[in-house]
């Protein structure tokens, strides 16, 4: 199968160590699911003739658990496979498989699988949702897979409770960071708490003006990165992302808040929460509001041997923290059942 999208990296996707980050394949990988739903939702236009057709773009709403199977290095060529999988009325699925080619020996490892799912919106009239042309199935053993695959997305995006709501609101997260000062005690949630800022531009939208959910999550890595980094104070990597569910669009000119924080340690590992939220200055809406909200999973790494560290144990100092550790702790105990069943499963 020839390669969907493919780009060598360089040393700007990669921190100093030479590890390409998560959010540059990240965003890879939505640029590739992006390309391909947005051509499948318009491949009609010559059966409804061009005046009936309306165009449209596709906006992602999800993204399913996402691991990063082996790390990628500067030099090598990413190589992304992308596929629709599935399609109901108003949505549909794309899998994306991300190849790491070293060009100079030949070989090529499987770094990356992802699930993201869209929803088709008409550029005119905006943001209406449109109809997904049906795919073609190979079988009917695969459609009714993928009807099942709908069917639990769409019931976890409903779901309440453990890690369905973000465990902190907007007035907890300003509180936090007008209490940040220097001299914290290290390993403990204040301490490694980071934030970054950015104004939605040109560069970062689609033809409708609207971030690309792939530039969000290119963000959500790095200041999960700069957290994992502040905590360990090593060579710190993506180890998977949980599902995430976008909640608002951001548009163009709006300000984008982004805050991580670390919620749990395990011996090898940590958890990481981000929030993103957003302000529409450019409509006069100075009010934030939240528009995405994630877990991501950080290993340590030692130089050059690139081998697993421990993780310090994070020091929990208030009932808040303590909870969110409980939970990140029966997270980190079902991604490891799932990994567990995934891994004896598997037939690649």
């Amino acid at each position: 199968m020839n390669p969907f999208l493919s780009r060598m990296m360089s040393p700007d996707d990669a921190n100093f160590h030479g590890n390409v980050h998560g959010g540059v394949i990240l965003k890879m990988i939505e640029q590739a699911g992006v390309i391909i739903s947005t051509r499948h939702c318009n491949s009609q236009r010559e059966s409804e003739g061009e005046e009936a057709h309306v165009p449209c773009y596709t906006a992602l709403v999800r993204v399913e658990r996402t691991d990063f199977l082996q790390p990628m290095f500067i030099g090598e060529v990413a190589q992304l496979h992308a596929e629709i999988t599935h399609t109901a009325h108003h949505s549909l699925e794309v899998q994306v498989k991300v190849w790491a080619e070293d060009i100079m020996k030949g070989t090529k490892r499987l770094t990356n699988r992802a699930t993201l799912w869209y929803l088709p919106m008409a550029v005119d009239p905006p943001h209406k949702i449109q109809t997904v042309p049906k795919m073609t199935y190979v079988n009917k053993e695969t459609e009714e897979a993928g009807w099942s695959r709908y069917r639990a997305q769409k019931a976890d995006r409903e779901r309440k409770g453990l890690g369905g709501a973000p465990s902190l609101d907007l007035s907890m997260l300003e509180r936090m960071r007008e209490s940040q000062e220097n001299g914290l005690m290290e390993h403990t949630v204040a301490y490694a708490q980071s934030s970054l800022i950015h104004l939605a531009g040109v560069s970062d939208c689609n033809a409708v003006n609207y971030v690309y959910g792939g530039v969000t999550m290119k963000f959500m890595d790095e200041v999960a990165g700069i957290t994992a980094a502040k905590y360990c104070k090593t060579n710190v990597v993506t180890a998977s992302m949980d599902t995430v569910n976008f909640h608002k669009p951001i548009k163009r000119g709006s300000v984008m808040y982004f805050t991580g924080r670390p919620t749990f340690t395990s011996a090898h590992s940590m958890e990481i929460e981000v929030f993103v939220d957003t302000e529409a200055l450019r409509e006069g809406i100075t009010k934030k509001e939240r528009a995405v909200h994630a877990f991501f999973t950080f290993v340590s790494l030692s130089q050059p041997e690139r081998k697993v560290l421990p993780i310090p144990c994070l020091q929990v100092q208030t009932d808040g923290e303590a909870s969110r550790f409980f939970e990140g702790k029966m997270r980190y105990q079902a991604r490891k059942r799932k990994r567990t069943f995934s891994e004896g499963s598997s037939v690649d």
